[in-house]
């Protein structure tokens, strides 16, 4: 090959007249160019590594010019001097972007190659090639003038070393990174003016194909439209996500995909329900008739942390960068997509939400506000087996107060509105009867029109693949054995289906009978039966509840079991009522001060502690726990804190060495009715005071055989007479 026709092949190479080439060089004996003066020996001894990439796949498959010339470029270098073993391909990065070198393995085998001083040349039919950011492309620039290593692209060859060619490469990387801004910019330019037409549709969402002339339209299969629908009319009646998915799966009920690519390309498969897809499909503005662009917010990628910060799945109908409403065929309306955006949003457990109705004890969980703050209150439940419900408010946890607001017990409250709410539904309990009769029959009218669905499209595709080998030619066994294989395989999917169908319909008749709809007429005629039933669960109490009520607002004092509640139902109307709430001490009650006066009354009058406490039970007081009625053992706190205490208080009628059988229980450490049961034996010394209280002599020398005697008799009682009963003899 001549000069003149090198530089026909290679552009921008200079000839360099023809010499023999050594044995580091090459292998053979055939002449070889030196297209610059910059090629020296050094560099002839290491290697030539050809680097290729395209953008992306379709340019692999499509572009096959830049990649002929690419791979051209290892011939180039056997022709600048270089022997074949000694010319390295990497073309690794095929399909991969050249903005970032961190997901390119090609890029990285290529610095470590250089690094490791194996390169003399690194050949790039152009620079962008290599590097499309300024940041990877000096640090291989950098790199190469470390290492002597030259760079060569069809334009000519560059030593890192040489001012001007550094000069030169930077410009031309700043300039590849440029115009990758570029294009970028152009395509985004152009995509969202598309997107302000209304006419960019990437992936439609369930329920929606695009026909070749690029209109959208509704899902033209019958049972893949009507899934769809059931989730808007699901929601609408259950109120959560997980709620519809679970229906959807207790019912088997499956969605229709549209195939984006594949062999199966635009075909209809189905696959179970996902509680990601029914969110997405009550989320997706398309549904109600709106076209929506701009309505994912992406984020961006924390260096420090890693993590993705500002990204938000679904934006809000004002955040949403282009939309059109009533751009393609809507499921619902516009109103109905915003009632359920809102609730979607109101079932979320941030603050100031009701959340959505789970299954605690709390019948008003997320409905109680402070009347004090304004603010919804919490519900804790208490540890243990029992977990009783406690409303409380804890804004005083993220604002500065001088006092917390106070809590209450859920119970008082939650049985409040659930008389009010039984009492409202009474006078419709018979179109409530009917309703319910109604709903019950459209429901399971849906879901058997789905199983024949189901059934038409089983024996539509055992009939398809009988025609298929019917029409195939006997003598082809090769053909008729796949075929007859696939008929039988949907012989027998219609009929486990059938089998299932029948098992459903046994279990769920079409119809309801007559005996069915007597039961559910009762049952919603009682609504206070009805409600108190064990099959009602506290959801579905819930839900009642909040189809009501919109709010309550409860004003909790702290020195007062009184509290002022406030119903608001839907419609604008509040009704006020007043509870009563277990305190923890006799100073929180609101008649403290008269409970007190009554009781001295009664004390000075000469009453005995029964009779003080029948007394007041019966002018309508109550202890502050709420737990019954007042007794012997709740009045002797007040008693003792006023002073007017009983016989088992006063320490004046012991006598040296004596005790209260209670002290003496603390002491040794052991149950009172141990200590009064060896009184009862004659095992120690005591006796009782008129009004019946059982005092006990013990001295240093008893307290010690008391001391063994417990360890001798395991419990309160004895099975056999222990040897350490007989007590000390007590000096008079």
């Amino acid at each position: 090959m001549t000069a003149k026709h090198l530089e026909r092949a290679a552009p921008g190479v200079q000839a360099a007249p023809t010499k023999k080439i050594s044995p580091k060089a090459s292998s053979s004996n055939s002449p070889a160019l030196r297209p610059s003066s910059k090629i020296r020996d050094r560099h002839w001894e290491r290697l030539a590594i050809v680097y290729i990439r395209q953008s992306s796949p379709h340019q692999v498959l499509e572009n096959r010019e830049s990649r002929e010339r690419q791979y051209g470029l290892a011939q180039l270098a056997q022709q600048f001097g270089w022997p074949a073993d000694r010319v390295l391909v990497i073309d690794e990065d095929q399909g991969l972007s050249g903005k970032f070198a961190e997901n390119r393995s090609g890029f990285q085998r290529l610095l470590t190659e250089v690094t490791m001083d194996h390169v003399g040349m690194v050949l790039g039919l152009e620079l962008s090639r290599l590097a499309r950011s300024c940041k990877d492309w000096h640090h291989l620039v950098e790199v190469c003038a470390v290492f002597d290593t030259l760079l060569y692209d069809q334009d000519g060859v560059y030593n890192a070393n040489d001012s001007n060619d550094r000069l030169l490469l930077g410009m031309k990387g700043a300039m590849s990174e440029y115009e990758l801004i570029t294009l970028r910019n152009r395509l985004e330019r152009g995509r969202e003016n598309k997107a302000a037409r209304g006419e960019l549709f990437l992936h439609l969402p369930i329920g929606y194909v695009k026909s070749p002339s690029g209109e959208v339209m509704q899902e033209p299969d019958e049972q893949a439209r009507g899934v769809v629908q059931l989730v808007f009319d699901k929601f609408d009646e259950l109120g959560t996500v997980w709620r519809v998915f679970r229906y959807l799966m207790q019912n088997e009920i499956q969605f229709g995909y549209r195939c984006f690519r594949g062999v199966k390309r635009g075909q209809l498969e189905w696959r179970p329900p996902t509680h990601t897809r029914v969110l997405a499909i009550l989320r997706h503005p398309i549904y109600a008739g709106a076209y929506a662009y701009g309505f994912h917010r992406p984020g961006r990628k924390n260096p420090i942390s890693g993590q993705v910060e500002g990204g938000k799945w679904f934006l809000s109908p004002d955040e949403i960068r282009v939309l059109i409403q009533g751009r393609v065929p809507a499921y619902i309306s516009w109103e109905q997509y915003l009632a359920n955006q809102r609730r979607l949003s109101e079932n979320r457990s941030f603050p100031g939400a009701q959340g959505a109705a789970r299954s605690g004890r709390a019948l008003l969980s997320g409905l109680v506000v402070c009347g004090r703050c304004g603010h919804r209150m919490n519900v804790n439940y208490q540890p243990g087996k029992t977990k009783k419900p406690h409303y409380g408010c804890s804004t005083h946890l993220f604002e500065e107060r001088e006092e917390p607001c106070v809590g209450l017990k859920a119970p008082p409250v939650d049985e409040l509105v659930a008389q009010q709410v039984i009492r409202a539904l009474e006078p419709a309990s018979i179109d409530l009867s009917l309703r319910a009769a109604t709903d019950i029959k459209l429901e399971r009218e849906r879901l058997h029109q789905h199983w024949q669905q189901r059934l038409e499209r089983a024996q539509y595709e055992s009939q398809r693949a009988e025609r298929q080998y019917q029409s195939a030619e006997p003598e082809n066994r090769l053909v008729v054995r796949t075929l007859e294989q696939r008929w039988e395989k949907s012989l027998r999917q219609e009929r486990q289906l059938r089998e299932e169908y029948d098992r459903f319909l046994a279990a769920t008749p079409a119809s309801l009978s007559d005996a069915d709809a007597d039961r559910i007429r009762l049952a919603s005629q009682n609504i206070s039966t009805l409600w108190h039933a064990t099959e009602t669960t506290p959801q579905d109490r819930k839900a009642i509840v909040r189809c009501l009520v919109d709010h309550v607002v409860v004003h909790v004092e702290k020195q007062s079991e009184h509290v002022d509640v406030a119903i608001h139902w839907h419609g604008g109307f509040a009704s006020q009522h007043q509870v009563i709430r277990p305190v923890g001490s006799y100073t929180q009650l609101r008649d403290y001060d008269l409970l007190v006066a009554r009781t001295k009354a009664l004390h000075q009058e000469g009453r005995s502690l029964p009779a003080i406490a029948v007394q007041l039970n019966q002018e309508g007081f109550v202890p502050p726990r709420r737990r019954g009625l007042f007794t012997v053992g709740s009045l002797e706190p007040i008693l003792q804190r006023l002073g007017l205490v009983g016989e088992r208080y006063r320490n004046d009628l012991l006598g040296p060495d004596e005790w209260w059988i209670l002290d003496l229980a603390k002491k040794l450490k052991v149950r009172a009715r141990k200590v009064h049961y060896w009184a009862k034996q004659g095992w120690i010394h005591s006796r009782r005071t008129p009004a019946k209280h059982w005092i006990i002599w013990a001295d240093n020398d008893e307290l010690k055989r008391l001391n063994k005697l417990k360890l001798e008799v395991g419990s309160y009682t004895a099975r056999r007479k222990p040897k350490l009963v007989t007590p000390k003899v007590r000096k008079k």
